[in-house]
């Protein structure tokens, strides 16, 4: 039996390879009107628009998100839908002839109306956010810091700090932390911290569990 060490070049964690502070989009990655902060990664097949991408945030790969604004530190695994577009409930059709008119030869353009509807569902990110497997996120839907979406779910309202929500459409299960842990986290804000802080600070985001870290820092 022999062990076999292998990865691709869209892969920025194959072999321990170091990540690059620019952004790294995969070739395949489609990308419009959108900006990535520092250590971001932005995995193969993606189609991203309009989108801000926080410092040390990533994507997978095969996800779509659409007019998000997604915080630092957030991990979004494959195949998660962010923000699916919405289509014109109150007219006639719900086709999108009406508005991708110019494609089908109807009128000489498109009826830029919805395209800026769906704009104003913007979704919101929080810092720390974990998006497991095929999620949805729904247009309009706030994320809140430190939250972690199950695999699969679909969430349609607002997800509250810490909490960990799964289910169609998603619910809260439970929270990470108490109450009086979540405010001091909110307090410490070290996903705003300087990469050197972080350096120093990584033994203790390793080695103390999410209480702990939060009356250290807290005092500090």
């Amino acid at each position: 039996m022999q062990r076999i060490n292998c990865g691709t070049a869209d892969d920025p964690w194959s072999n321990g390879r170091r990540m690059q502070v620019e952004p790294e989009i995969a070739p395949s990655a489609r990308v419009r009107e959108s900006d990535f902060g520092r250590y971001t990664y932005l995995g193969p097949r993606c189609n991203v628009i309009d989108t801000t991408f926080g410092d040390f945030s990533y994507a997978m790969g095969d996800n779509q998100i659409a007019h998000a604004d997604v915080g630092k530190f957030c991990n979004i695994a494959t195949s998660v839908r962010i923000n699916p577009s919405n289509h014109p409930w109150w007219r006639a059709t719900l086709h999108h002839l009406t508005y991708r008119s110019e494609s089908y030869g109807f009128a000489p353009s498109d009826d830029p109306e919805i395209f800026e509807w769906r704009k104003q569902d913007q979704v919101t990110i929080g810092p720390d956010v974990w998006i497991g497997h095929g999620a949805i996120i729904m247009p309009g839907v706030r994320i809140g810091a430190g939250a972690a979406i199950g695999s699969g779910a679909i969430v349609t309202h607002d997800v509250p700090p810490y909490a960990v929500v799964v289910g169609v459409p998603a619910r809260v299960l439970r929270y990470r932390c108490s109450p009086e842990t979540i405010g001091k986290l909110h307090a410490i804000a070290w996903w705003d911290w300087p990469h050197e802080q972080l350096k120093e600070a990584l033994p203790d985001l390793r080695g103390l569990d999410i209480d702990a870290f939060a009356d250290r820092y807290l005092r500090a």
